[in-house]
């Protein structure tokens, strides 16, 4: 049990990490590119950052007995359907919401926590699901 509370504590900063860096991205080009397409990008550096982190912190007992290449791919896969869940609750909101409109950060934060357990569930039952040193 202390090992699941670790690991879901570790996938809770390292998901804290990838909303930072969707945050940023976003800010950085919304100007340029608006915000749907802005968001479209961040989204993409937020999975590349959280693979990273997942990869060698949250579940670093674990392997997924791909290369990185190959693991990198399935994780990209995986994340699209949390990331279909988060932009589709950003989308919602920065459409109807005046709010959001004009604060962004408050739509990407709903839609990070909209996805986060369907990301949680994929990566714990699907990908990272074996020991590294037993394989099961």
């Amino acid at each position: 049990m202390k090992r699941l509370f670790s690991e879901l504590l570790l996938f809770g900063l390292v998901g804290t990490a990838g909303f930072i860096a969707d945050t940023a991205v976003l800010y950085l080009l919304r100007d340029a590119l608006g915000n749907y397409w802005a968001r479209a990008v961040s989204f993409l550096c937020a999975v590349f950052v959280t693979w990273v982190l997942n990869r060698n912190l949250t579940f670093r007992r674990k392997t997924s007995n791909k290369t990185a290449r190959q693991e990198f791919l399935h994780y990209f896969a995986m994340m699209l359907a949390g990331g279909t869940v988060n932009y589709l609750a950003y989308a919602a909101l920065v459409t109807w919401s005046p709010i959001v409109q004009r604060w962004p950060v408050l739509g990407v934060a709903a839609g990070s926590l909209a996805g986060m357990v369907v990301n949680y569930l994929q990566l714990r039952l699907v990908m990272y699901k074996h020991d590294k040193h037993t394989g099961g």
